[in-house]
């Protein structure tokens, strides 16, 4: 097949569709691939249209040029695809991880993620919660049926503040295009973020680290080109035992990570919203305990009622998620 004959091009190295398995068996695709179906399927579930309305960083800004969860997902899955046809792998997996890594994402960004994870006694990541969306919630509980690759990439997409390589290589994604996603995320959130405080005017040009100016660059666009193409260069001589980067350039994208968290995260007037927020989704969750069946969906059986619940104010927008605090909170009169 043409299809099989385009995937033999790739590096050895790299994943192939015609190896992949699904949960479920199914017909395979004259015209795709299995990564491009699970790529397609992602980008049409209702949960990829939903980011558009949620949080990065910045809550309900004014601008119409800040980040959503949306648009740093494509803003990742552009890197990443530009860092797996230089090291020639395959670009098709690649993007439906970087489409989906997201897609388990709370309203509010983390501060929403912080407060899912206090309600509950079986805690609540992202990353897993993405892969919960895509294997038991999307398409009325049956789930898109991806493949073990792309799942895989999804549930191990994230770092936080931990270290961009772990310790443990069971920590890493399974295929180079699930590290390549991994380490795009941070590439694109850290560059982004940095962008978007700028415009918000929370930092200014010379609050960035010195250093990091001098090795990566002064603009948005010269520190990605500087750290793709030292990504890109590293792994080729590390002959892709993994998806890597020098010393000097991790430690200059730490040190902006770090930079972010102390002056744009943790910021004071974030730490108000993180109250704020906390009191409109602890509202929620204790509203819908009390009358689930007028809200939760009936699926995933035979999931308790409570992690259902997690799964509704997850899947919601910031707006539906405000509009829903107002409804229970307000006078009928007043909204």
């Amino acid at each position: 097949m043409q299809l099989e004959r385009n995937e033999e091009r790739l590096d050895p190295r790299a994943a192939r569709s015609t190896r992949s398995h699904k949960q479920r068996a199914e017909k395979k695709s004259p015209v795709r691939t299995e990564f491009q179906r699970d790529r397609d399927r992602i980008l049409h579930s209702k949960s990829f249209r939903r980011l558009k309305h949620k949080t990065q960083v910045f809550i309900a800004p004014e601008g119409d040029h800040f980040r959503t969860r949306l648009t740093h997902t494509l803003e990742v899955s552009q890197i990443a695809r530009t860092i797996a046809r230089a090291l020639n792998m395959n670009e098709d997996l690649t993007e439906a991880i970087a489409l989906g890594h997201d897609i388990g994402h709370t309203p509010f960004g983390h501060i929403g993620e912080k407060v899912m994870n206090d309600l509950t006694d079986f805690g609540f990541k992202h990353s897993e919660q993405s892969l919960r969306v895509v294997d038991r919630i999307e398409y009325h509980g049956k789930g898109l049926n991806l493949t073990d690759e792309v799942r895989n990439g999804i549930l191990f997409h994230s770092k936080g503040m931990g270290p961009i390589y772990p310790k443990e290589i069971s920590k890493l994604p399974d295929t180079l295009e699930g590290q390549i996603v991994r380490i795009s995320d941070l590439i694109a959130y850290v560059n982004h973020d940095i962008d978007d405080a700028l415009r918000a005017g929370v930092i200014i040009e010379k609050d960035i680290p010195v250093s990091s100016q001098r090795v990566l660059g002064k603009t948005f666009a010269k520190r990605i080109d500087t750290i793709v193409i030292d990504v890109i260069n590293r792994s080729m001589e590390n002959n892709l035992k993994t998806i890597f980067m020098s010393e000097e350039i991790q430690n200059e994208l730490i040190s902006l990570r770090e930079f972010l968290y102390h002056r744009v995260y943790w910021r004071k007037e974030t730490r108000e919203s993180r109250d704020k927020i906390r009191k409109i989704l602890v509202t929620i969750f204790e509203e819908i305990k009390k009358q689930p069946e007028k809200y939760v969906n009936p699926f995933p059986e035979p999931d308790p009622i409570e992690k259902r619940i997690i799964d509704f104010i997850a899947g919601m927008t910031d707006r539906y998620a405000l509009n829903l605090y107002k409804k229970i909170s307000l006078p009928i009169y007043i909204w």
